[in-house]
């Protein structure tokens, strides 16, 4: 008996943390979304004279200003270039989000930009989506949590007993 609720606490665990996944990916993608507009903002007005004077080709402006003499064009050099690497950056994090779930999924998790992974994890707040996909990600994580300790007991049961079956008591009534 005391198996049986071990294991509907597993389930209801893996249930709660897969519910999770779809909020996180999307407060993950929303934080992208939003340091992306910002870093295009920054850089508007680079891109601006790049086109009047570059044919729009901000790297040439960046090169220009670091051939400068003056040290102030110089550091503004180093500073375009940085938003430039930061746009960059945000762009493939964005192109990268664009993709089928399972795509999302595993970019959030394993290829996702540290600083950002970890900036949405601080600010991220526990939900429970009743999304079609939250339950979806919510019973498959329950489902192969259970699973997964289920097999880990068994093998330990295994190990322990020498790989010999456990006796099955006789339950019949003579």
């Amino acid at each position: 008996m005391l198996r049986s609720y071990l294991r509907l606490v597993i389930f209801a665990f893996g249930l709660l943390v897969g519910v999770q996944v779809p909020g996180l990916i999307n407060d993950y993608s929303q934080r992208v979304e939003a340091h992306l507009i910002e870093a295009r903002q920054g850089l508007q007005g680079f891109k601006e004279t790049a086109g009047r004077f570059f044919n729009g080709d901000l790297k040439a402006l960046v090169a220009h200003y670091r051939a400068s003499d003056d040290p102030v064009f110089r550091s503004d050099a180093d500073s375009i270039g940085n938003l430039l690497g930061r746009n960059q950056l945000l762009e493939a994090e964005w192109q990268a989000l664009q993709g089928p779930w399972y795509a999302r999924a595993w970019h959030v998790i394993a290829a996702a930009d540290p600083q950002l992974r970890e900036e949405t994890l601080k600010g991220y707040g526990y939900q429970i989506l009743l999304a079609p996909q939250a339950i979806a990600w919510g019973l498959a994580s329950a489902l192969i949590l259970a699973w997964l300790v289920e097999v880990l007991f068994l093998l330990i049961g295994w190990v322990i007993l020498g790989g010999r079956p456990k006796p099955v008591p006789d339950r019949s009534f003579h």
